[in-house]
């Protein structure tokens, strides 16, 4: 009997190690497979006072710039906020105002930068003029730029400390596309002799600028420069390479915040109606509808008060989210009520779904992107503590994995 009971005995301990071995094998093959629900959420990057604007040059890796409304560019590298600022023109630029301007609003590097050292950036000078200037990185170190080399290319008077735009990118053609505030200039948007309210389509050269011949008023009444007209002030540009569009995000005045999304061709000499229309209502008169472009979406400006342009989502980390899909979608949000919302762009139709995320953002200066598609959120502070704002922060959005018990 007793060596009945051994055999027995091995045979369960052989039985054994085969099951822990499959389970082994089972694991390893669930890794990678996705656990319960997948979200989207945000991940904080750095904290910095009064950042507007992200970026990242091309070619350069994984280091991100980050414009601080006072006038500073600082660089995230590898997730962590390095010390020792990128440019430091704080000297030069006016950030005494209300919800991100005046100050500097923007930054653009040349497609050749990795050759040329050259970028661009946007901000309000101290006689209250917005300024487009370039810059060049420093011949000594690579991780600089060099304060001295500032050149201004364009400089526009405003009439106010208000909406003054100053959104300079470049587009998959590699024109320097450059939105323009109207600075509570009643009609100065509908007025092709001025650069105020407008979308700007140039060329910098190693002089000033030059301007492409296919632009709209070429070679007829009105500026040379001019792209696009009839905004109030646009405070997010961008483009989508897949389908060939423009967004353009356009704060309202009282009542509407809106964003346009078009086919880039369709957008040369387009008019986007205001003052003569605040989103889809009319306000002063005295355009048609018919020569306006209607905008893809609107929200009110009561409890909303200033949009937040975004992007088309083109970020493969977070494709396939799990009972919505947002790979394609426009993000977008507002400054004061931090929501962040999203919808599924149709040049030239009505908007597919819509959403509005389960995250906030208040105080949402800006939303940025990488070149990789990578989207981040930019609080320009957060709350007050003992009365006085706290520093803003850079977020990025990231797929969240609910794991399963």
């Amino acid at each position: 009997m007793k060596p009945a009971i051994n055999r027995r005995r091995v045979e369960t301990a052989i039985a054994a190690l085969v099951a822990v071995g499959a389970a082994i094998v089972g694991l390893t093959a669930n890794e990678g497979r996705t656990l319960g629900a997948k979200y989207v959420a945000v991940e904080r990057l750095a904290r910095l006072k009064n950042p507007v604007y992200l970026t990242q040059a091309p070619g350069q890796g994984s280091d991100l710039y980050v414009v601080q409304r006072g006038g500073v560019v600082r660089v995230i590298s590898d997730d962590h906020l390095r010390r020792r600022p990128f440019l430091d023109i704080d000297g030069l630029v006016r950030a005494h105002g209300p919800r991100s301007e005046p100050g500097m609003a923007s930054l653009a590097f040349s497609p050749d930068y990795q050759r040329s050292g050259l970028f661009y950036v946007a901000y309000t000078d101290h006689r209250g003029a917005l300024v487009l200037a370039a810059y060049r990185r420093s011949a000594g170190d690579r991780s600089v730029a060099d304060p001295a080399s500032g050149q201004i290319i364009l400089r526009t008077a405003e009439p106010s400390p208000a909406h003054h735009g100053g959104l300079a990118v470049f587009s998959p053609d590699g024109h320097l596309y450059f939105g323009t505030g109207d600075g509570g200039r009643e009609g100065a948007a509908q007025d092709s002799k001025l650069l105020l309210g407008k979308v700007l389509r140039i060329d910098p050269t190693d002089s000033g600028y030059s301007v492409p011949g296919d632009n709209p008023f070429v070679d007829g009444p009105g500026r040379d420069e001019i792209w696009s007209y009839g905004l109030r002030n646009p405070r997010g540009i961008s483009f989508d390479r897949v389908t060939e569009t423009i967004a353009i995000a356009d704060a309202g005045n009282d009542r509407f915040e809106e964003v346009n999304y078009l086919r880039l061709a369709d957008s040369r000499g387009a008019n986007f109606g205001w003052p003569g229309f605040e989103a889809f209502a009319p306000l002063r008169g005295g355009i048609r509808r018919h020569d306006t472009v209607i905008p893809t979406i609107a929200y009110r400006h009561d409890p909303g008060c200033a949009v937040a342009g975004g992007f088309v989502v083109r970020d493969s980390h977070l494709a396939r989210i799990r009972g919505r899909e947002i790979y394609g979608d426009y993000i977008f949000g507002d400054y004061c009520t931090g929501s962040v919302y999203g919808f599924r762009p149709r040049a030239g139709q009505r908007v597919g779904k819509q959403r509005t995320f389960h995250f906030g953002a208040r105080y949402l200066a800006s939303i940025g992107r990488d070149d990789t598609g990578r989207i981040y959120l930019l609080t320009e502070r957060g709350p007050a503590h003992k009365g006085k704002p706290s520093l803003g922060s850079v977020y990025r959005l990231v797929p969240h994995r609910k794991e399963l018990p």
